[in-house]
């Protein structure tokens, strides 16, 4: 997913740096309001942001000028929701860039657009539709997870197609020859990402069922059955 440094001509890295940085600024103040609210949740939003980081960092080839690993976001996008999500990904994205040549700076814009925005986006989605329902929670959960993985790399796909449209069928069939390749790769990885992050989000259920009864995360008679009370 992580677009190398230098791969996006300037007009389209800046363009998805101007869609970019309003979703940053409104993230920023959102992330006040919870902070605000409730400091405890302080170690949840770190733990969040560590898988995110470490799943983001598991990178596989890919498409030329990308690559293909987890992201992690959905677990965020699912206790904070999307757009505090956005925030935590650009910090995790910088980090990345300035120290372990994932991405890079002009690209940065069009990674969180990507990685920190459309997946988190589609996450959180999937988890308000499902969670008044009665569908299992941790089933929940893993949809969110592996559709917020599976659209980021869609969100990539266009972003390079639209920079870098085939000479015979344009955007749409460098976008489909694209989303082609990272399939190989990214299916699978969002499947094995949505178990991991349901099986961690099982176990905050166990371990700190209050954090997300206070944030409402879900309802909570469903946290009590999960938790066999």
């Amino acid at each position: 997913m992580h677009i190398m440094e230098g791969f996006l001509p300037l007009n389209w890295a800046v363009f998805w740096w101007v869609i970019a940085l309003p979703c940053l600024v409104y993230g920023m103040y959102r992330l006040k309001l919870v902070l605000d609210a409730d400091r405890e949740a302080l170690p949840l939003l770190g733990v969040t942001g560590g898988f995110i980081f470490i799943l983001s960092s598991l990178k596989l080839p890919s498409v030329t000028g990308s690559c293909s690993h987890p992201t992690g976001t959905g677990l965020s996008a699912i206790c904070f929701g999307p757009w505090i999500t956005s925030v935590v990904c650009g910090i995790v994205l910088l980090f990345q860039a300035l120290f372990l040549a994932h991405g890079g700076l002009s690209v940065l814009g069009a990674n969180i657009v990507s990685m920190g925005i459309v997946g988190p986006l589609v996450g959180y989605a999937v988890y308000r539709t499902l969670r008044e329902t009665r569908v299992n929670m941790f089933l929940t959960v893993f949809l969110a997870c592996a559709l917020a993985d599976i659209f980021t790399y869609v969100t990539t796909s266009l972003e390079l197609a639209l920079a870098y449209p085939a000479q015979v069928g344009g955007v749409g069939s460098s976008f489909v020859l694209f989303m082609g390749i990272f399939a190989i790769t990214q299916v699978p990885l969002a499947i094995v990402e949505g178990v991991v992050l349901a099986l961690v989000f099982k176990y905050i259920v166990q371990l700190k069922p209050d954090i997300l009864l206070r944030m409402k995360v879900f309802p909570e008679e469903k946290i009590s059955a999960a938790r066999g009370d």
